[in-house]
């Protein structure tokens, strides 16, 4: 792949940093929009690596998140399948009931749970997830990190919307021995799944992949955005808590808590996240170009897959709840298990619950799609003629 065509196309990239791994002459970093961004050498006549086009989540048709998820988990005699929301062993809806998981998760604290579990167990040495950055004179706020305890693990609960990248993560992966366990959006599992066809270490270290359901990525300006609605200015900024819960609150009705500077003091600001413009997701401020092209509304290449449960039935419990979608054997047992010892209170879901849990977002991304692309290939926007044909068939 030639520097130009590359250039023309990395709008649509995920961002992930994770075709870097294969081709040194690509790096990656944050741009003047607050979103991570491929670069290439200057050289117009430069030529990329023949792998990269396969490891690109957006050009990549010939292996699509359904063949992917085929190759995983078709052969497990235990997984049903359906269209919408891909391969499952088992559905659920509910929380964890042990510790203060769920005190301290954006809802249910199933996805911090499950990585406690998986380290606990030994059947991983680390834990690959977003966490706060530790160099606090970074404007970087939160970072893909390792955890190797069970406290690193704690700290890295709830959902950050903020920009990250994969990339200097894996490369610590590739240096260490040992497995592990990667938590991510629909697009980052994706690519580590291609990279795992690329580069055997990362196919043995890479023992589990935890997926969020992701109604679309954030630039860091979103973050900022925030901050400014009550007096902290961007750079000025040093926390952020997404996902605050308010006691007596409906599970949709959050606050954002943020810590910063006003006027000079350090200050830790809590505002409703209603009384702040910019927080209905359906109007996708500071979301990149991207987001509007996938449709892996369910992470349908993830070993787990957890997500909110957007449901009236638990709608007006403060505390939130999650929908699981388990497709791996081994977190299948931990989770039964874990239900036995009443640790989790789970209930047995369905396709359609959990499909309702996430409809309009289903709405959205995948059966618009097929029209987003054949209207941008009738202006002449975008050259996408494999992606269309793939929805036309």
């Amino acid at each position: 792949m030639k520097k130009n065509k590359f250039e023309e196309i990395k709008v649509y990239s995920e961002g992930s940093g994770v075709v870097t791994l294969i081709e040194p002459n690509l790096s990656v970093g944050l741009n003047k929009f607050g979103l991570y961004e491929e670069s290439i050498a200057n050289d117009e006549t430069f030529n990329l690596n023949d792998k990269v086009e396969s490891l690109l989540t957006f050009t990549n048709i010939n292996c699509n998140e359904k063949s992917i998820a085929e190759e995983l988990f078709n052969s497990d005699v235990s997984s049903s399948y359906d269209e919408r929301i891909g391969y499952y062993r088992s559905l659920y809806v509910g929380h964890v009931a042990e510790g203060e998981y769920r005190k301290n998760a954006s809802s249910g604290g199933v996805g911090t749970w499950i990585l406690k579990e998986l380290l606990e167990s030994g059947e991983v040495d680390g834990v690959i997830h977003v966490k706060e950055n530790p160099d606090k004179n970074s404007a970087i706020l939160f970072k893909y990190q390792i955890s190797s305890s069970i406290d690193e693990v704690l700290a890295g609960a709830k959902t950050k919307y903020y920009p990250v990248e994969l990339s200097e993560v894996l490369r610590l992966v590739k240096e260490e021995n040992g497995r592990f366990a990667v938590v991510g959006i629909p697009s980052f599992i994706k690519a580590i799944r291609l990279l795992c066809k690329q580069d055997k270490i990362f196919s043995e270290r890479i023992a589990f992949t935890i997926g969020l359901i992701c109604g679309h990525q954030k630039s860091s300006k979103f973050a900022d955005f925030m901050a400014w609605q009550v007096g902290i200015k961007p750079g000025d900024l040093k926390s952020i808590d997404f996902r605050h819960k308010l006691d007596n609150s409906p599970a949709d009705k959050y606050a954002i808590r943020m810590v910063g500077f006003v006027d000079g003091e350090l200050k830790t600001i809590i505002k409703p996240k209603d009384d702040l413009l910019g927080q209905n997701w359906g109007l996708g401020y500071f979301k990149p170009v991207a987001s509007d092209y996938t449709d892996d509304v369910f992470n349908e290449t993830a070993d787990l897959v957890i997500g909110d449960a957007w449901l009236r039935e638990y709608a007006d419990d403060p505390l939130g709840n999650n929908v699981v979608i388990v497709r791996n054997d081994t977190i299948d047992k931990l989770i039964t298990n874990a239900i036995l010892k009443s640790k989790l209170h789970f209930k047995k879901s369905d396709v359609e619950e959990v499909f309702s849990s996430q409809a309009a977002h289903y709405r959205h991304t995948y059966n618009e799609l097929p029209y987003i692309l054949i209207m941008n290939y009738l202006i002449g926007y975008l050259n996408l003629r494999r992606k269309i044909i793939f929805y036309l068939l």
